[in-house]
């Protein structure tokens, strides 16, 4: 089915959720919690996950919460560019993984987020955008970057949604842990 995500073909990008924008972002920890619950459904499926972090000298580092869901050595991407794509070792683990759809959650929908999705784009991922797991300090910034990304092809979804895709079916193996995840 062209568009719905098939969890083989998957890959998890989570871009900047770091201590600075604590409570700062629109509805803050209701997208730290969907950061973290796409996380722990990466992790059933075991989808490769890709984290990154802007300046964490200024910023800060990964929130508490995120760390503690993400795998034990996880690696962290630190950068200066808005785009993860700039960042060299960041863009040679997207093209390592052989993935071609990506699900990308994060801060700041505006900056980081959007210039990474138009550069992924650019590249020929199928990039899917889970709305309620990215945020901006304003709402109206994540408004415009939502319509700007999605109008240049990424596919809208949500947090439930990318876990449904993924498991497919009340069959499978884990659909007991998705459900958890999503009840």
């Amino acid at each position: 089915m062209p568009r719905l995500l098939q969890h083989g073909e998957s890959a998890l990008i989570v871009i900047d959720v770091q201590e600075a924008y604590r409570d700062k972002t629109v509805d803050h920890a209701r997208m730290v919690e969907r950061v973290c619950r796409l996380i722990e459904a990466a992790q059933v499926f075991e989808i490769p996950l890709l984290v990154t972090e802007q300046y964490p000298k200024g910023i800060g580092r990964t929130q508490h919460e995120v760390q503690e869901v993400l795998p034990a050595q996880q690696p962290i991407f630190e950068k200066m560019t808005m785009s993860c794509c700039a960042q060299p070792d960041f863009a040679d683990a997207v093209s390592r993984l052989g993935r071609r759809q990506l699900v990308v959650c994060g801060i700041e929908a505006h900056a980081c987020v959007n210039q990474t999705v138009h550069d992924l784009l650019e590249r020929g991922y199928e990039v899917h955008l889970p709305h309620d797991a990215i945020s901006a300090r304003y709402a109206e910034d994540r408004t415009v970057a939502w319509q700007k990304m999605t109008g240049s092809g990424a596919v809208p979804s949500s947090t439930e949604m990318v876990c449904l895709e993924w498991v497919r079916s009340s069959e499978a193996p884990e659909f007991k842990a998705i459900h958890k995840l999503i009840k």
